[in-house]
């Protein structure tokens, strides 16, 4: 793609769907701080955010299966009744058949009244695009939303980027309403936009790209981890954006200086990244991030405090 069509591509004055992925914190004994939790997902809705739990950023690899029900269950208590949430459904390292296990993780989450987005298993890893389809056409089958989530194996090991034949094919599912596309490539992921708009023009994209925040500029949507930090700077980012506000610039790149401290390798410690940041703000009550999870340096704070001062915390 070249520069050109990239200056033809961005959406000026686009209302943007935004969607934050919730950090889970914890408590100095180690334990959930579930109502810092609580509060941080009302926050978040309240600026007009949507929230997205059991992801990532919520640790859902290292949590088991009474925890992500329990995260579920806390999420639907402390959103305003009917409230939309999106919610992981992930299955690696669970034995059985590939289409019950998410069948049952998915349909758990509508029940809560949460919109499923499907982690990839690595256990599809190497099958066709038809065979991937024909999956997910059956997990899908019925509900009245999901999303697809397209992981870069840099965040973790059962994620891939698919081929285009993958991705065409996922769009035909009807139920299937759009995807997080997390490859770090800016490229790969116009090549998605462009994709949607010839085949699917109402199937949305959301970037996962913490590293290129502007790619709402393009036509993506967003499910970003880095919304957690700052929940309230993103949407005011976005309605900036939509008023066509030149204000937008100076926000966008405090966040995108955000963006590339905390999420710098090992990009897994960017969760660490997030509870420093927000034990600093006074949202949580420590800096702890799950007990697996890489850490940051003990200099973190100090980093974090001149994003901070940026965005004019």
């Amino acid at each position: 793609m070249n520069l050109e069509s990239l200056t033809e591509r961005r959406k000026l004055r686009r209302k943007v769907q935004g969607i934050a992925a919730a950090l889970l914190p914890f408590e100095s004994d180690g334990s959930i701080a579930v109502e810092a939790f609580q509060s941080h997902l009302a926050a978040t809705q309240r600026t007009g955010l949507m929230n997205a739990v059991n992801m990532d950023t919520g640790y859902v690899n290292y949590l088991n299966d009474a925890e992500r029900h329990n995260v579920l269950r806390w999420t639907r208590q402390a959103l305003k009744k009917n409230a939309p949430f999106v919610a992981g459904a992930y299955i690696e390292g669970q034995s059985g058949d590939v289409v019950a296990l998410y069948r049952r993780e998915m349909e758990r989450i509508a029940e809560f009244g949460g919109i499923p987005i499907v982690f990839q298993t690595a256990r599809l890893h190497g099958k066709s695009p038809a065979e991937k389809a024909t999956v997910y056409r059956e997990i899908c089958r019925g509900l009245p939303r999901v999303l697809a989530f397209e992981l870069g194996p840099m965040f973790a090991p059962n994620g891939e980027i698919f081929d285009e034949e993958t991705v065409r094919r996922l769009m035909d599912i009807p139920e299937l309403a759009g995807m997080k596309h997390s490859s770090l490539d800016r490229l790969t992921e116009l090549g998605r936009l462009s994709l949607r708009d010839a085949h699917r023009p109402e199937f949305q994209i959301y970037t996962g790209n913490d590293l290129g925040i502007n790619m709402i500029e393009y036509g993506s949507d967003y499910l970003l981890g880095l919304a957690t930090f700052a929940p309230e700077k993103f949407a005011e980012r976005d309605r900036l954006w939509e008023a066509g506000d030149p204000r937008y610039y100076a926000l966008s790149d405090a966040l995108q200086y955000l963006g590339n401290i905390a999420f710098r390798e090992p990009i897994p410690a960017y969760k660490h990244s997030a509870a420093v940041f927000l034990h600093l703000a006074g949202r949580i009550p420590t800096d702890l991030p799950h007990t697996r999870n890489p850490k940051r340096p003990p200099w973190e704070q100090e980093i974090l405090r001149d994003c901070a001062r940026r965005l004019c915390y």
